[in-house]
């Protein structure tokens, strides 16, 4: 014989009312029940997207805000929300003088936080050093991403694309539409 009993958890409740906003809640307490129930999964349709992360993510042609940052400092995202930022820095081996660097800074319009950061070393030869990033960031308002090239030594490229907004409503890749 089946058995329904109440579950009072404010924490699954706040979890349902994440994953269902359309739902703000059932005015009720969860209940559970001893009886085999089959479950179709909606879950990434009632947050908002029907697609995987990996795809959500992606790198499209009109989402994407490229840079090329060299000898100098850019803003590359100043809006709140959730950004991927992808890109390649790239350091000539110098023998002597200023190191060149390649860095990735958060700014919350008082105070630089250097999250990422590659440099060279001085060498009795010269070359290249190259390394790729890939990173996702969470901007509050008023807070910057900038990329920051040290010397004309120093190249980053890439590009940014928010993928997310500040109460995390997914932005799908532009020209996307589900069915």
């Amino acid at each position: 014989m089946a058995q329904i009993t109440s579950v009072t958890s404010e924490a699954l409740q706040a979890q349902l009312r994440t994953l269902l906003p359309s739902q703000q809640g059932f005015g009720e307490d969860l209940q559970a029940s001893n009886v085999i129930i089959p479950v179709v999964d909606l879950t990434s349709t009632a947050e908002g997207s029907s697609l995987p992360t990996n795809l959500q993510t992606a790198l499209a042609y009109n989402s994407q805000n490229s840079f090329n940052v060299s000898n100098t400092s850019t803003t590359v995202a100043n809006t709140a929300g959730f950004w991927r930022l992808t890109g390649t820095g790239f350091v000539r081996i110098v023998t002597s003088g200023t190191l060149p660097e390649v860095t990735i800074i958060m700014y919350d319009g008082t105070t630089f936080k250097t999250v990422w950061g590659f440099e060279s070393d001085v060498s009795t030869v010269e070359g290249m050093q190259v390394i790729s990033f890939d990173y996702t960031f969470y901007l509050r308002s008023g807070d910057s991403l900038l990329v920051n090239a040290v010397s004309s030594n120093a190249t980053c490229r890439g590009s940014v694309r928010q993928i997310a907004d500040n109460t995390g409503n997914l932005i799908n890749p532009s020209g996307f539409t589900s069915e």
